[in-house]
């Protein structure tokens, strides 16, 4: 079963992170060089929308893939190791900066693209870019402490 639950967090990771990546580092530089504003905010916006239903389902993934990884091994009798409460933490940051992109700035780019005003919704996206990029750089950190931290 352990195994199991280490796949689905992975698995979990893999699509939360690597989304992230494709969005900053793909999907993003392509849709500046080759749309203008009226177009490219409304592409953004949707396929943010997708994105943080993605995420979402993944956080619960990984909430409780990690969780119940916790409790298996403390049910062993294991120490928990320090990298996975680091990994823990980081989580949680990562959670509550999802929330505010998702429940905050998403929406306020959506309802400012369905009122036809861009420089806004243009606001709301550079929001959501800034903490996208510290998202990332915390889920890299993540990978760090779960690959180089095992001797923690």
């Amino acid at each position: 079963m352990a195994a199991l639950w280490q796949f689905l967090h992975l698995l979990a990771v893999a699509a939360w992170i690597g989304g992230m990546a494709f969005a900053h580092f793909c999907l993003r530089p392509a849709a500046l060089a080759t749309l203008q504003p009226p177009q490219r905010l409304p592409l953004m916006c949707a396929t943010l929308g997708r994105f943080f239903a993605l995420v979402g389902g993944s956080l619960v993934l990984l909430w409780v893939s990690g969780g119940a990884m916790f409790v298996q091994l403390a049910a062993a009798g294991g120490r928990i190791p320090l990298a996975w409460h680091l990994m823990a933490a980081i989580a949680a940051v990562m959670t509550v900066v999802f929330l505010v992109i998702a429940l905050r700035l998403h929406p306020r780019m959506r309802t400012a693209i369905a009122a036809g005003e861009l420089p806004k919704a243009a606001a709301a996206l550079d929001g959501i870019r800034r903490l996208v990029v510290l998202n990332l750089a915390l889920g890299v950190s993540t990978m760090a402490v779960a690959t180089l931290g095992r001797t923690l």
